[in-house]
């Protein structure tokens, strides 16, 4: 997940900002097809498609069936465009989405139906859609790597439709998302932006379909995770909009939690955990460590809260004796020299880490998956070349969602689909580190009801496990709250859903996440 820039820009957005507009009657936003005679199979060409979404046509809705444990599912996909629109009414953005609704005899207005999305900045809906969540997936080796190409979009078994309808939002310049003709994506790019538009297409969709009587949810993943923080609140101060849950995956809501630099050594300790995490998977731990992960962990958490922060604060005043007990403790639990540990101030960036844990190998780690391994052929750097994690998802991922969106969406565009682009700059918070955990605390207090599941990925080297458990253990709410916040974690990495084990966990977690009865005798009254 790259990090986005700190700056001082304003987005435009409403008179705290600039208010978004409501389009009355217009038509649904998609790309329209040429109608012409079909000419003969050998000879077919396929017809021009507008570069730019068309306004005029709606959404493509086809209509599928999938079995999941034993149960027929019958649902209608659709795909198709929102407008967003300025205060004086003229068109700012087209918005991409594709949403998955259960064809089902209850009353569809009051199923539970969540709105995912992704992060970066700048990456699609395509990594939850067809990594995990949706109704197909793209097909990658069980254990998350790479597979030979051509690559295969399979049926889901997994998919949590069978609980909740699904709707998966490519923000402004992600997926075929794009901001109108004359306008700039870029006032579209920034912390405020962003949530605000959207909030805006959320509240829309949910307006268009008649769903505001439905149990609402949100999942985001990695820069996703800091967006939906800011949306509760943003749905609940701009639309009246309370949210029944929160899915947090692989993310974080404070920027100090991974950006160190100057006096800020709390990532280092938060990773430690995610390096030993890896070590182990890597058969690196020593023996008593090696044979028992469970112990491996706990000995990493506690040493990383207590000893090894202490030692951090200290700074240059550690005296060299216990400089040299803790080196020697990082080793124990990273696998890493003691001399390396030593020449780098006891202080490990996840780069380097991914660099030295296997050099006698001559081997990378992956940065999404720190299992994961590949060869960039320079071990003079110090730092991966590549993340072969990253690529392990982004060729499957990238051909399902071309193939899928014309061959059984019948959605048509001649834009490329962007998978993960450049979205810089991102304006953050001025002269701080960037967060949401003011937001989050805000929709947690005001609505007690809120629900929060987070979801992480032991052997994350982006984003480590314990970022969002340090930020929500000091968020500034009542502890009675505090029973509304659940934790799940996973063997693999940063897309745990890529890892076919993992995935099967973390659906099962999800759909009981979503279908559970809240516990009004824990919520604050």
């Amino acid at each position: 997940m790259p990090s986005p820039p700190i700056s001082c820009c304003r987005p435009f957005l409403r008179p705290r900002l600039t208010p978004w507009l409501v389009v009355s009657c217009t038509a649904w936003l998609g790309v329209a097809a040429v109608a012409e005679e079909p000419a003969p199979a050998a000879s077919r060409v396929p017809s021009p498609v507008a570069a730019l979404p068309d306004a005029s046509a709606p959404p493509v809705i086809t209509e599928h069936a999938i079995s999941v444990g034993g149960r027929e599912l019958a649902y209608r996909a659709e795909a198709g465009m929102l407008p967003l629109l300025a205060e004086e009414g003229n068109l700012k953005a087209n918005v991409f989405f594709v949403a998955y609704t259960l064809v089902t005899d209850a009353d569809a207005a009051r199923r539970p139906i969540l709105f995912c999305f992704n992060g970066g900045p700048g990456a699609a809906a395509v990594w939850l859609h067809l990594g995990g969540l949706g109704p197909r997936r793209a097909l990658v080796n069980e254990d998350g790597t790479l597979p030979p190409p051509p690559f295969e979009l399979v049926d889901n078994e997994h998919t949590v439709l069978a609980v909740a309808d699904l709707v998966f939002i490519d923000p402004v310049a992600t997926g075929y998302s794009r901001a109108a003709k004359g306008e700039k994506p870029e006032q579209f790019f920034g912390k405020e932006a962003d949530i605000e538009a959207m909030a805006e297409f959320i509240r829309l969709y949910t307006t268009r379909h008649a769903r505001w009587r439905s149990p609402k949810y949100l999942c985001g993943e990695s820069y996703g995770v800091f967006r939906a923080a800011g949306l509760a609140a943003e749905l609940q101060d701009t639309h009246g909009m309370f949210l029944n849950g929160l899915v947090l995956v692989s993310g974080l809501i404070d920027y100090g939690t991974i950006r160190d630099g100057g006096s800020n050594d709390l990532p280092y300790s938060l990773f430690l955990p995610s390096y030993t995490a890896v070590a182990h998977y890597h058969g690196r731990l020593p023996g008593d460590l090696q044979a028992d992960r469970a112990r491996a962990l706990a000995e990493a958490e506690a040493f990383a809260a207590g000893e090894y922060v202490t030692a951090l604060y200290a700074g240059a005043a550690l005296p060299a004796e216990r400089r040299g007990a803790v080196a020697t403790a990082l080793a124990r639990y990273t696998g890493l020299s003691e001399r390396f540990i030593l020449d780098h101030d006891l202080r490990i960036d996840a780069s380097h880490f991914r660099e030295e844990l296997l050099a006698d190998e001559r081997l990378i780690l992956g940065r999404f998956d720190g299992r994961i391994t590949g060869r960039d052929g320079d071990q003079a750097s110090a730092a991966p070349r590549f993340d072969p994690s990253y690529d392990a998802a982004l060729g499957p991922l990238a051909a399902a969602m071309n193939a899928y969106v014309r061959e059984e969406l019948k959605f048509e565009s001649d834009l490329p689909y962007k998978v993960l682009t450049g979205v810089g700059p991102w304006p953050q918070d001025q002269n701080r580190y960037a967060s949401t955990a003011w937001q989050l605390t805000d929709a947690l207090s005001r609505n007690h009801h809120l629900r929060v599941l987070v979801q992480t990925g032991r052997c994350d080297l982006a984003v480590p496990y314990l970022s969002l458990r340090h930020s929500i253990d000091h968020l500034p709410i009542d502890p009675a709250l505090r029973a509304n916040i659940g934790y799940k974690e996973y063997d693999s990495g940063h897309m745990m859903y890529l890892n076919r084990g993992d995935l099967a966990r973390l659906a099962e977690d999800l759909k009981g996440f979503l279908t559970a009865v809240p516990d009004t005798a824990r919520s604050v009254p």
